[in-house]
């Protein structure tokens, strides 16, 4: 874990990767999980043994939508900084799914700090995470994640 102890070391970062976190694995249990929360029943999300014979991809793939959604968690993992009063999600510049995550792979975040702007009560910061997986030649997740810090 990567930690950041100002604004001012936060800034003097800005054009670098910041960290690299552990990885970690995207069990079934994850992608049934979030099935269900979101109401997404793909099949090549959730029958495993349909997946075996009929899916290009051997086996089930995890959502999209669930790779993305676990950029807090790997943002808190890899990332370190002073409590703030307020931290919100702004919203995401670009988000793209260059490959598959198939279900029982590992995963990791590579962040990379691409921009820190000061704004009235606090500092707007763009990442830029990529979200790659342990025997994959591509990314399964590349986002831009925007994050407001208010002090």
């Amino acid at each position: 874990m990567r930690e950041i102890t100002s604004v001012e070391e936060l800034k003097s970062l800005v054009g670098q990767e910041v960290t690299v976190t552990d990885w970690f694995e995207v069990s079934q249990e994850r992608v049934n999980q979030f099935a269900e929360a979101t109401g997404d029943h793909q099949w090549i999300h959730l029958d495993v043994e349909r997946c075996r014979r009929e899916s290009p991809f051997g086996g089930t793939i995890a959502h999209g939508f669930l790779t993305l959604s676990l950029l807090p968690m790997i943002m808190q993992d890899g990332i370190a900084m002073p409590p703030s009063r307020l931290s919100i999600n702004y919203g995401l510049n670009k988000v793209r799914f260059p490959a598959p995550l198939p279900v029982g792979g590992k995963v990791r975040g590579r962040i990379f700090l691409q921009d820190v702007e000061d704004i009235e009560g606090g500092i707007q910061i763009v990442w830029k995470v990529t979200i790659e997986r342990d025997e994959g030649d591509k990314p399964v997740c590349v986002a831009e994640p925007i994050v407001r810090r208010y002090d």
